[in-house]
């Protein structure tokens, strides 16, 4: 944009406005008719096919969110006119920040996962003794095991 007569620039940076509006207007529409039409229509549905209709408009988001960031990155914060080098020292690290944020996700999955077999576990474990009333006799079992 250096290389640019001032009208150029400001014809450059209304063209960004509108195409980031269009993309923004577009990521909303496609939650909102997931919200509102698909996920309402596949709520108590459990196949396959449910599952792959309704992660079309989470792709679709994530495709064109990558876009914007593609575009934020490339034009405003002039990527598209530096070295090769210096790009990548940029887009890496922010690739790398991309799977640190999936690993995350699948991390507190796996965490969510486990505590809610622990709390199964620990309701069971009442149900039993409200229905024995044997406290004492379960807490030696457990101390055997332990020693």
């Amino acid at each position: 944009m250096g290389h640019h007569s001032y009208e150029d620039s400001v014809k450059l940076v209304y063209k960004g406005f509108w195409i980031l509006l269009i993309v923004t207007l577009a990521e909303v529409a496609v939650s909102l008719i997931w919200k509102l039409w698909l996920h309402p229509m596949f709520k108590n549905d459990h196949s396959w096919l449910s599952y792959g209709i309704l992660a079309i408009p989470a792709l679709l988001i994530i495709i064109l969110s990558i876009y914007k960031a593609k575009y934020i990155i490339f034009e405003f914060m002039h990527m598209a006119y530096e070295h090769r080098g210096l790009a990548w020292s940029v887009l890496l690290p922010m690739s790398l920040l991309i799977w640190g944020a999936i690993a995350f996700f699948q991390e507190g999955d796996s965490w969510k996962d486990r505590r809610e077999l622990i709390k199964d576990k620990d309701e069971q474990s009442i149900e039993e003794v409200k229905k024995t009333g044997m406290l004492d006799e379960r807490r030696e079992k457990e101390t055997k095991h332990i020693f």
